[in-house]
Order: C-alpha cells, then structure tokens, then sequence
C-alpha cells in the first residue's frame, strides 16, 4: 500500500463522515459556529473502518465552533475508546489537523513532513494549544495510524460539559461507525462524564 496514505482516527465529531467532509469540501457543520476552508485534495477517503482504542475520550475546554466541552483522547487513561479510521492521504490528513488548530491548510508544512514520516517516536507537537498533538495510535494493513489531541492528561485537564448538539454529532458518527443506538452513545459519553442528553 502507498506511503502516501494515513488512516485518520477520529474518536469524536469526526466519526460523522458529513462532518469530516467539510474538512475536506470546505463548509459549515449543521449546529456548528465554523465554516471551513477545506483541504486541498477533495478526494473521498479510500476506505473507513470501526477501530477500538486503548485510552479515554474526555471533554475540556470550551469549544468555539460547538460552545461547550471538546472531545479529547488521552491514551494512557483507561478506555477503550471507540472510533472511526479514514484511510486518506498524507496531505489530505495534514489539512484536516491544521484547520483543527485554526490554521489554514499549506503546503511544505513541519505538520505534513511528520505525519509523512509516520510519527516514529509515537507523538508530535506542533504547539500548546488543544488538537496540536500527534499521536500514533497503531497500524492497519501497514498504514500508520494517527490522531491527535490535546498535549496533556486527562489528570490535568479543565473538565467542562459538552453542548447536546456536539454529542449529536459524536452519537451519528458512532452510529455510522459502529452501528450503536443512541442508548449506547448516552450511556458511552455518561461514562466520559458528559451529563447532556444527545440533542
């Protein structure tokens, strides 16, 4: 398989394929405060797949597109976490993380260099802020396996609720991903300690 190629993990609103399309199309997520540039390549990702992570979704932090907590992934807390891969280019994977950081996608960046490299030493940091760490979550079919998240711990974390509208988006995704009920959602984002109900 290709070397150009990554599998995206998203294990939050990134589950939902209508929302990571705006990433890659550009546009603005139903219930969202956010419109996006999208990526330089519109390519369809060439294949999505259910994934299980060791680890913990967590929210923190308040959320300008959604308002709220935001979905973050700790890997040394105690999971599983659910999740969804999009086997998608390097370039289209290095677009998607730079509109994370409020970042316009270019060309040549230190982001898209490490994510080209495989992030061989498990992690990369671009910066302090939330969705600004690399990290390598495994391999599929010999394709590095990457997400990213917030530079701390789920310990040090600024816990904060997420909006219903949020969880909506996560609760889509996990049903396209995993073909979960909405029952199973709440009681999976209860355990993450979210207290809103999916909207």
């Amino acid at each position: 398989m290709s070397c150009d190629l990554v599998w995206y993990v998203s294990y939050g609103s990134n589950m939902n394929a209508a929302r990571l399309g705006c990433y890659l199309h550009g546009g603005c997520p139903p219930g969202a405060r956010f419109s996006y540039p999208g990526a330089r390549d519109h390519t369809p990702p060439r294949a999505d797949a259910a994934v299980m992570l060791p680890g913990q979704l967590y929210f923190a932090g308040v959320s300008t597109v959604w308002g709220g907590g935001m979905g973050f992934y700790d890997p040394d807390a105690e999971g599983p976490t659910p999740g969804r891969g999009y086997l998608i280019s390097v370039e289209q994977f290095a677009d998607i993380a730079r509109q994370e950081m409020h970042r316009r996608p270019v060309a040549g960046s230190a982001l898209e260099a490490a994510v080209r490299s495989g992030v061989p030493d498990g992690r990369y940091t671009v910066g302090p802020g939330r969705y600004q760490t690399l990290v390598r979550v495994g391999q599929r079919d010999g394709v590095a396996m990457l997400t990213f998240t917030a530079p701390g711990h789920l310990g040090d974390a600024d816990l904060n609720q997420p909006t219903p509208s949020y969880l909506r988006m996560l609760a889509e995704g996990l049903s396209q991903a995993h073909g979960w009920s909405q029952q199973r959602c709440q009681r999976y984002f209860a355990r993450c300690g979210a207290d809103a109900l999916v909207a």
